[in-house]
């Protein structure tokens, strides 16, 4: 419920107005009023009256009519509050609680004041403490990191002065690993010769499958060759072991230096960040966690024993290659004895395989002719057989025409007769000069399956001739002393 109307104290709010607060007007409307007073409020506080309370009030928007008379001016003003009721409704604090109130907010205001003074200077100093704290601190890890930037850049010249040596013994393992497998691939060639000789030599059938000097003196030199070529492969075996441990141990250099590359390439980065960088920012948490699997202990005895393993394999290499250098003296002396007698069996086995080979070439010649005029024999009986194909489509084509006389003209005449008997003859020729065709064709399959055999025989003749003469060929470059050991 509010009350329309004006205190009588409240004179800036408008002219004093008399009211009544009896009864209101039961249904009459009430008049159209508009403001008389429009209250401005500051920034800041909502209300600028909000002392009084607002219960039973409420500016009138009554606005008085000027141009009319007292008589309209009385009607719209509203009754007057009662004295009573307006002490009863408004005399709420005494002038004594009015006085404490202020005196308490000016002893609050003096000691948020004070409050105030006292912790701002207390954090000015908190700030001092900590500023200067925090710059130490910073200070102290760039000392730190310059000097663990100092101990990775030792320890990556160790590791780089050790990787360096290692890659030195690999490349000097690696020359004589390549020495013993050319040597191996040297001897390989007459090995090769030899084995292909006693392998196209088991190719010869019946009396030719013969024990001969060739093949007893391909059988020593191979067991020669093969011995001395797996002495070589077991050696370049074991070089082969220990460059895959060179290699392990310069992988683990290697990872070594670049995983300190990485290391001092972030330390140098940490070193460089400044408050004014433009890189950094907030990593809520990293702090509590710790990623570390090392302590500066561990960490340069890591790196150490990597170094000390590469000395070893070093060691291991230089045995290795000081027992390669005394095997390749030992090769050549009774290689080139056992050379020296193949060479001469096969000269001996060559002349009787080309003895051989011309009487086999005759016999082929021979057969050649027969084969030719037996394909010339075949070519013409082919064309007698075609020559026969038009006679016989004439005396097959009159027949059909005389099939088609009508009635009584269909009559078995002298020429009917004739016909009948001429497609009979025909044809008979015709099977006789077939059968005849396939007899001579079988003849030419006889002639060239001997002709096949013949030139197989001389194609393994050849074959053996080729083989001799290309072994004889390869073994003019039969491996000596000097070559062995050196990869061409």
């Amino acid at each position: 419920m509010e009350f329309l109307g004006t205190t009588q104290t409240a004179s800036y709010c408008g002219p004093k107005k008399a009211c009544g607060i009896s009864t209101l007007p039961p249904v009459a409307p009430a008049p159209v009023s508009q403001g008389c007073y429009q209250p401005c409020y500051l920034p800041g506080y909502r209300y600028l009256n909000s002392w009084r309370p607002s219960l039973f009030y409420k500016v009138s928007n009554t606005q008085t009519c000027l141009d009319e008379g007292a008589t309209c001016r009385s009607a719209l003003r509203p009754p007057t509050t009662l004295p009573a009721v307006r002490s009863a409704l408004f005399c709420r604090y005494r002038p004594h609680d009015w006085d404490q109130s202020n005196q308490l907010q000016i002893h609050t205001a003096e000691a948020s004041r004070l409050w105030a003074s006292q912790l701002m200077g207390d954090s000015m100093r908190l700030m001092q403490n900590k500023d200067q704290l925090t710059r130490q601190m910073q200070e102290g890890t760039c000392r730190n990191l310059g000097q663990r930037l100092s101990d990775i850049g030792f320890w990556k010249s160790e590791l780089s002065y050790e990787l360096e040596r290692l890659l030195n013994e690999n490349h000097s393992l690696d020359e004589v690993k390549r020495r013993l497998e050319c040597a191996a691939e040297e001897l390989n060639c007459p090995l090769q010769v030899a084995l292909e000789c006693l392998y196209q030599r088991e190719k010869r059938i019946g009396i030719d499958l013969v024990h001969d000097n060739v093949e007893k003196n391909l059988i020593r030199e191979v067991d020669l060759l093969k011995c001395c070529q797996e002495q070589m492969r077991k050696l370049a075996q074991r070089i082969d072991i220990q460059m895959r441990d060179n290699r392990d141990a310069q992988h683990v250099l290697e990872r070594d230096r670049e995983d300190k590359n990485s290391a001092e390439f972030i330390d140098e980065k940490c070193l460089n960040l400044r408050n004014t960088s433009d890189c950094i920012s907030f990593f809520h948490g990293v702090e509590k966690i710790d990623g570390t699997i090392s302590v500066p202990e561990t960490w340069a005895k890591f790196s150490n024993d990597n170094i000390r393993h590469s000395q070893n394999m070093q060691a291991n290499s230089i045995q290795l290659r000081e027992e390669a250098q005394n095997l390749f003296d030992v090769l050549l002396d009774q290689m080139w004895k056992q050379f020296a007698s193949t060479n001469l069996a096969f000269n001996a086995r060559i002349a009787e395989v080309t003895d051989v080979k011309n009487k086999l070439q005759m016999e082929l010649a021979k057969t050649l002719q027969e084969v030719f005029q037996t394909e010339n024999t075949i070519m013409l009986l082919e064309r007698s057989i075609m020559a026969k194909e038009s006679p016989l489509k004439v005396a097959q084509t009159r027949l059909e025409c005389r099939t088609q006389r009508p009635s009584v003209e269909l009559c078995r005449d002298m020429p009917q007769f004739k016909l009948v008997n001429e497609v009979f003859t025909i044809n008979d020729t015709v099977q006789t000069l077939k059968l005849r065709l396939r007899e001579t064709q079988d003849i030419q399959q006889l002639l060239v399956m001997t002709k096949c055999r013949l030139e197989h025989e001389l194609a393994m003749k050849a074959s053996t001739l080729c083989i001799d003469k290309k072994c004889m060929g390869m073994r003019k470059t039969f491996p000596s002393t000097p070559c062995l050991g050196i990869c061409p």
